[in-house]
């Protein structure tokens, strides 16, 4: 049989392509809950010696609590902590956290862990081999052919990407999806400093999970449209995420929000929804990642958004802290159920801005 020939039926029995959505999600956090003052109080006011601006940053962070899978009040030496120990804290903490996460996203969609074809976890703050991907999978009682793809450092906006990869695989293939985002900052504590940009990181990050699932041509849910982003080379260092012998350390510049001011009238509007014949005006919904305050601010300020338009974001930031990649799905799930365009927004290293357009039927 020549090779046109074995192809053909392979061509017939092509599906067409199809529409993927957002039927169910989830998100859920470590045990320890704690309030911004009472870490300040209890551990970064002797962990900073008092520094008056590390003081001034804590209580402008826009933070009212955070959940953490390590509570530095009763771990004290947790800044002292191996990047090996940190790492097998890791895996302890995000097995239970994320099959919770992904088990309740399933249910909320109506479908059973056999049912998944894809299963994609994205995550910067833990790595090891069998991955969290692999563990989940068999934790969950998925199929032994599920595919499964790990998405790490990627920072903040990895949920957008990888929502365009999960996307891709249930257009093409047609079947159900899960993608799990899961963050456990809390590992990372690092030893004092002066460093203003490590005394950021640690008043603004907190740990979570957050989990949707998509389906195939679903009759209600968030459609996922289109995805796009934009890097700016020039400024790749205003954000890093360092391995090192104490766990990994962040550099977080704060020109951020002015970078970010730049490029994301042009990424959203010339982008994400001109091309689908939309302004930023008739958008009904916006999921903006809460890097923090300023960054929220800067959103709202270029693309003239209306009173209103970020509370969920601000929402997010004030009661759970910035959760990294899982984050931008928290809000998402926070969003009133209203139906129209909706956009998804992050930010990251690189600098990049991934932004997504979802419509809700």
């Amino acid at each position: 049989m020549h090779l046109e020939e074995k192809i053909a039926p392979a061509r017939r029995a092509q599906r067409t392509v199809a529409r993927p959505v957002i039927t169910g999600s989830s998100h859920s956090f470590p045990g320890t809950r704690s309030s911004q003052d009472d870490l300040w109080q209890d551990f970064f006011l002797d962990h900073y010696d008092g520094f008056p601006l590390a003081r001034r940053i804590f209580e402008n962070s826009g933070i009212t609590s955070r959940s953490t899978a390590v509570d530095p009040r009763a771990e004290k030496e947790v800044s002292g902590w191996s990047t090996g120990r940190r790492m097998a804290r890791y895996i302890d903490e995000a097995v239970p956290l994320g099959k919770r996460t992904v088990a309740n996203a399933l249910e909320s969609a109506g479908l059973a862990p056999q049912d998944v074809g894809l299963l994609a976890v994205a995550s910067c703050t833990g790595y090891t081999t069998p991955g969290l991907d692999l563990r989940l999978a068999d934790e969950l009682g998925m199929s032994s052919r599920v595919q499964r793809l790990f998405v790490g450092h990627m920072g903040c906006y990895a949920a957008v990407p990888s929502l365009g990869a999960v996307s891709d695989f249930v257009a093409s293939r047609g079947r159900p999806a899960v993608l799990l985002c899961l963050e456990l900052t809390s590992l990372h504590v690092q030893p004092p400093s002066r460093d203003i940009e490590q005394i950021v990181a640690h008043a603004l990050f907190a740990d979570a999970a957050a989990a949707v699932v998509l389906e195939p041509d679903a009759d209600s849910g968030y459609e996922v449209i289109d995805v796009v982003a934009v890097t700016d080379h020039s400024t790749a260092d205003h954000m890093s995420w360092q391995i090192t012998d104490l766990g990994f350390k962040m550099g977080l510049s704060p020109k951020v929000p002015d970078v970010l001011a730049q490029h994301v009238g042009e990424v959203v509007r010339d982008q994400l929804l001109a091309p689908h014949g939309l302004t930023p005006e008739e958008v009904t919904g916006w999921a903006v990642h809460p890097g923090g305050k300023r960054i929220l601010e800067v959103v709202g300020e270029r693309l003239d958004l209306p009173a209103g338009a970020l509370d969920a974001s601000y929402g997010v930031l004030d009661e759970c802290g910035n959760c990294s990649s899982p984050t931008v799905l928290m809000v998402l799930q926070r969003l009133p159920r209203t139906d129209g365009p909706v956009v998804a927004m992050a930010f990251g290293p690189g600098l990049t801005l991934y932004a997504a357009l979802l419509r809700r039927s």
